[in-house]
């Protein structure tokens, strides 16, 4: 665990708002998991930001979802199934891009 994450978790008190990062280490997911969180509606962050925004949340929303077992449930199956998903794809995308074989001209 790195030093930053474990000051952050060892604090009395969280501040009223969370970067990306801080929601993950709250939550127990990675940083790259929440805009996938954010995306499938399991997550809001606060304010309307815009696409290149930076996103903050609430930290009281975020210590109820950390203490609630069914929306962790089905925040960590929706990642198993993002992940496989992406992975299959990928795999896809490998076969695909295999070149044909290439047949040599007959010469008569």
């Amino acid at each position: 665990m790195n030093s930053e994450r474990y000051q952050f978790i060892n604090l009395a008190r969280l501040p009223g708002r969370l970067t990306v990062e801080e929601a993950a280490w709250c939550l127990g997911f990675y940083a790259h998991d929440i805009p996938v969180l954010v995306t499938n509606r399991l997550l809001k962050p606060l304010g309307n930001p815009g696409p290149t925004g930076r996103r903050y949340f609430a930290a009281c929303q975020i210590e109820q979802f950390r203490l609630d077992t069914k929306w962790l449930e089905k925040a960590s199956a929706l990642m198993n199934k993002h992940w496989q998903d992406k992975n299959a794809s990928r795999k896809t995308e490998r076969y695909s891009k295999k070149r044909p074989r290439q047949i040599a001209p007959s010469t008569k």
